[in-house]
């Protein structure tokens, strides 16, 4: 090929995308579709949670990525108004959060839409001991998984981690799905309890949290304790992209008809996802998200750490079918994250524990869009120096 035609295939080529960035633009509570038309005091008992997390934090400690949403001093004034919100009043609860707080319009550079699926607690029945049709092992975090907050290191990298052991003073990957499962950290007695379906205990990972019911009756609940550092593969983009699945109708549902319609295909296929979830008995309220604080259903939201602040209220606009008007749009707040949620403009909503919560997280998977609401006195900051 000659050297003017090479050029011109390269200039016909489309462009990469560029890396992802988070923007803000500010702008105004009327322009927050239905915004009047949500209970926003549901959010109100879900952000007093948060702020039980913000007041363990040093004054001069910086709330998000770059201080995102300033520091843990700036949510001292709005935490403690919230305090004094009644939640049953829908119209104080309003007020609140438009004298508090000033929404931003958020985009992945110029793009304001972004994916948006749910997530509930799973349920599982198991046994302490491996006995009968319980054979399947939830193992507890290992005491040489060692998971790093690179933020530490350098600014640019807040919120991303990485996970290994030490390994002749080196950190190496730590085993993978497949390897775990082929019996890599057998005879080291992590296993917490052995449940009855290796399906539930993989969606049980994906989820991150879930309550197991043993065979006396009573129930305990279980919170994500690590992860192997290995990068999260959703199995229903393999299933689309090898054609066994339709994409457009790729849900938890149908990949779990899928795995139990073909058996001797199932491990293997959960094996190519090399993510791996360890976990760790809860006492008392749960499930607990990654901001230590309790998810509230409906109004609790797992989103991408490195770029937006855990604890920010988040008004929430996305495509929802389930819903009777097909649009989500409520007030949630950022209390989680999740493997699979990567990205500015990205979100997973809790849904609960139950039968009704699994199916309402299985069958989300829509567009939309979100606006972050930032202390007033942030807000001023960020506009003086924009």
């Amino acid at each position: 090929m000659s050297l003017l035609a090479a050029l011109a295939v390269a200039a016909c080529a489309p462009k990469p995308p560029p890396p992802d960035h988070l923007t803000l633009a500010p702008t105004g509570f009327a322009q927050l579709p239905g915004w009047a038309e949500d209970a926003q005091g549901e959010a109100v008992v879900a952000l007093r949670r948060s702020c039980d997390a913000f007041a363990k934090l040093a004054d001069d400690a910086a709330i998000g990525p770059g201080g995102l949403a300033g520091k843990a001093a700036d949510w001292r004034a709005p935490c403690a108004a919230a305090a004094q919100v009644d939640p049953a009043d829908a119209m104080a609860a309003r007020r609140y959060f438009e004298t508090a707080f000033v929404p931003f319009a958020l985009a992945n550079n110029d793009e304001r839409t972004g994916l948006f699926t749910g997530y509930y607690e799973a349920e599982l029945h198991g046994s302490r001991l491996r006995d009968g049709k319980f054979t399947t092992p939830l193992l507890k975090r290992p005491p040489d998984l060692v998971m790093v907050e690179l933020g530490l290191f350098r600014p640019a990298w807040r919120g991303e981690r990485i996970a290994g052991r030490v390994e002749a003073g080196q950190l190496k990957p730590y085993a993978s799905r497949a390897e775990i499962e082929r019996g890599a950290l057998a005879q080291r007695k992590l296993e917490l309890f052995w449940v009855d379906d290796p399906v539930d205990a993989f969606f049980l990972q994906i989820q991150g949290s879930g309550r197991v019911i043993l065979t006396d009756g009573s129930v305990v609940q279980l919170g994500y304790d690590g992860q192997n550092g290995q990068a999260y593969v959703p199995i229903g983009r393999l299933l689309a992209d090898r054609g066994l699945l339709p994409r457009e109708d790729v849900s938890m549902q149908s990949i779990r008809a899928w795995l139990a319609g073909h058996p001797d295909d199932a491990a293997a296929l959960m094996n190519e996802n090399p993510s791996y979830v360890f976990f760790r008995e809860l006492h008392g309220d749960g499930p607990l998200g990654a901001q230590g604080v309790v998810l509230t259903p409906g109004r609790s939201l797992a989103v991408d750490r490195s770029f937006l602040a855990l604890g920010v209220p988040l008004w929430l606009d996305a495509a929802d079918p389930a819903e009777a008007r097909g649009r989500l749009r409520r007030l949630v707040i950022a209390q989680d994250t999740g493997g699979a949620i990567r990205g500015p403009v990205r979100g997973d909503v809790f849904w609960g524990y139950g039968a009704a919560a699994a199916a309402r997280a299985g069958t989300m998977k829509d567009r939309g869009s979100y606006y972050m609401l930032l202390p007033r006195e942030v807000a001023d900051r960020r506009n003086k120096t924009s």
